[in-house]
């Protein structure tokens, strides 16, 4: 090996490339002649030939994992108000529309009622997050509970900004069950 290939090995090793030939998979030696063996530094020469050796970056291998990159640093944006309002009527058009196209026709079943509660949840989220409202959190809750003519208050309170943060929500209601579902949209600064 030259001297100008071991400088070579020696900058692609600091710069994050493999260059070690301990990996079959990434290396492979190409023998010119018929006999090889091992120099001292540790890589095969051939005998009456010359050494090729390949090299991988780390960008190149894809089941490498990528937590040798720094982590990215982003400026603050100092926006402290939305460019546009959260929009309620719309959200509330969606949560009206997942409530009867899942629930019409159920009836009330204690088990069924906690795992739709969890899907018409995911739904909702999904498709307010749709919208492509930026700098919004969205958090969305489902209750569903038996329809047996008796009343029921619910109520909520939550830490926010008045100015921007709102919320929607929709109720549903059929012979054997009821569904009441809110959505917020809390402003991120």
């Amino acid at each position: 090996m030259t001297d100008a290939q071991s400088k070579a090995a020696r900058l692609l090793r600091k710069q994050g490339s493999v260059s070690s030939l301990s990996s079959s998979d990434v290396y492979k030696v190409h023998k010119v002649g018929r006999h090889s063996q091992r120099s001292a530094d540790g890589l095969k020469k051939n005998q009456n030939s010359v050494l090729s050796m390949s090299t991988v970056s780390f960008m190149d291998d894809p089941g490498h994992d990528d937590h040798y990159r720094p982590a990215m640093k982003f400026e603050n944006s100092y926006q402290m108000t939305p460019g546009r309002k959260f929009p309620s009527g719309k959200v509330k058009n969606i949560i009206k529309d997942v409530l009867e196209g899942y629930l019409a026709e159920e009836k009330y079943e204690p088990e069924l009622c906690k795992q739709m509660s969890k899907t018409i949840s995911e739904v909702i989220k999904a498709r307010v997050k749709e919208l492509m409202i930026p700098r919004f959190k969205i958090i969305c809750i489902v209750d569903i509970g038996q329809s047996n003519n008796q009343a029921l208050l619910m109520g909520s309170r939550c830490l926010w900004d008045s100015a921007n943060d709102t919320y929607s929500s929709a109720e549903f209601r059929n012979n054997s069950l009821f569904a009441i579902a809110q959505v917020y949209g809390v402003y991120y600064e």
